[in-house]
């Protein structure tokens, strides 16, 4: 029962600084983001509009700080305790390192099942909701979610798409149809809407070119013949990052069916699955700067020292991102490489001082 006691003590103290730093990291970047879109206001888009735009995001940004929240978090959590000499307490009384390590993982198993329930529920729900309010308070009803435009390959055709407005009209399309290597038709829509599961264009010019002249024709509206949905499109046009697991798998899937590179899906998919190994990683850097190298510093040092590897943790998988599209690896590596030498080191110190 002591040693029942002991997990939960470890587990409430490193679980009660994670969510203060958590709460930390969320205000000043609600503050400074606050300052920096107040320049937006305009029309029926007013300051109190940008601060409710910004709690919309609360979920991604949420999503977003968790790994540095959880490494900082059993930093403070760790350090205050070894501060006051508790854990060398029980260290005394039996207590392995490996068990408190493991009294550690205890709350970020709690942390990493709300992040991924988020990430794949909550998150991309309020983001494309938060960014369709945003625009039509600006612009008006019917105003665009993105203005992101897009390429997309579809058997003999080559399209554009310029923009998705949040009532599923695609505005600005444009297709390129081949013969082979050959430029056979340009087709040109203001706009294509969805009805009754089918897509009809607006506004239609079409130029059809042959080996000595070319024809061109109008059509106030013509059907559009695709395999295309509403939800394909605003994952090509939607920010790919704020899309769920589940939505990354399924766009990366169709890119690769259209024999198109799925890198990109398959990168952020891959980051979002593999959080529990990133956070456990995380947590066994900081325990091994707690027991090893940090162990006499001050608790600003460490937390210093955390925000620097969270940091250095971030920029790594940024530069395998791009890498593993210009070396052919897959891009799971350009999560694992970093996850498992974070996890290393942090096994290497906690050896080493254990």
């Amino acid at each position: 029962m002591a040693m029942d006691r002991m997990d939960r003590y470890i587990a409430r103290n490193v679980l009660a600084a994670i969510v203060v730093v958590q709460f930390v990291l969320l205000g000043l970047d609600i503050t400074i983001a606050y300052i920096g879109d107040l320049g937006d206001t305009q029309g029926d888009y007013s300051a109190l509009d940008v601060l409710l735009y910004l709690g919309m995001r609360l979920p991604w940004r949420f999503y977003q700080y968790a790994p540095v929240a959880v490494l900082i978090g059993a930093l403070i959590g760790l350090g205050s305790m070894a501060s006051s000499n508790e854990l060398t307490v029980m260290r005394a009384a039996g207590r392995s390192l490996a068990r408190i390590v493991w009294g550690v993982m205890k709350p970020v198993l709690l942390v990493v099942i709300v992040v991924l329930l988020v990430a794949e529920f909550v998150s991309p729900k309020t983001e494309q909701y938060a960014e369709a309010w945003r625009l039509e308070q600006r612009q008006g009803e019917g105003a665009m979610l993105t203005t992101r435009s897009g390429w997309q390959f579809e058997g003999d055709s080559v399209y554009r798409f310029g923009a998705i407005r949040a009532d599923n009209v695609v505005l600005d399309l444009t297709r390129y149809r081949f013969d082979e290597r050959r430029l056979i038709e340009a087709t040109h829509a203001n706009r294509a809407h969805w009805e009754e599961g089918a897509w009809q264009l607006e506004g239609v010019t079409m130029t059809r070119i042959f080996d000595n002249r070319t024809e061109s024709a109008y059509q106030p509206s013509a059907a559009w013949e695709t395999a295309l949905t509403p939800t394909q499109l605003e994952r090509l046009l939607r920010d790919i990052e704020s899309q769920a697991p589940s939505e990354l798998w399924a766009y990366a899937n169709f890119l690769q069916s259209q024999n198109l590179q799925a890198d990109q899906p398959l990168l952020y998919f891959w980051q979002k699955v593999l959080m529990p190994l990133t956070m456990g990683s995380l947590v066994l850097i900081a325990a091994s700067f707690v027991f090893g190298p940090l162990r006499s510093v001050a608790a600003g040092t460490r937390v210093f020292y955390g925000v620097v590897t969270g940091l250095v943790f971030k920029y790594v998988q940024d530069l395998l991102a791009p890498a593993s599209t210009i070396f052919g690896f897959s891009p799971v590596w350009a999560v694992l490489v970093p996850t498992l030498a974070c996890a290393a080191v942090g096994i290497y110190f906690l050896r080493r001082n254990g």
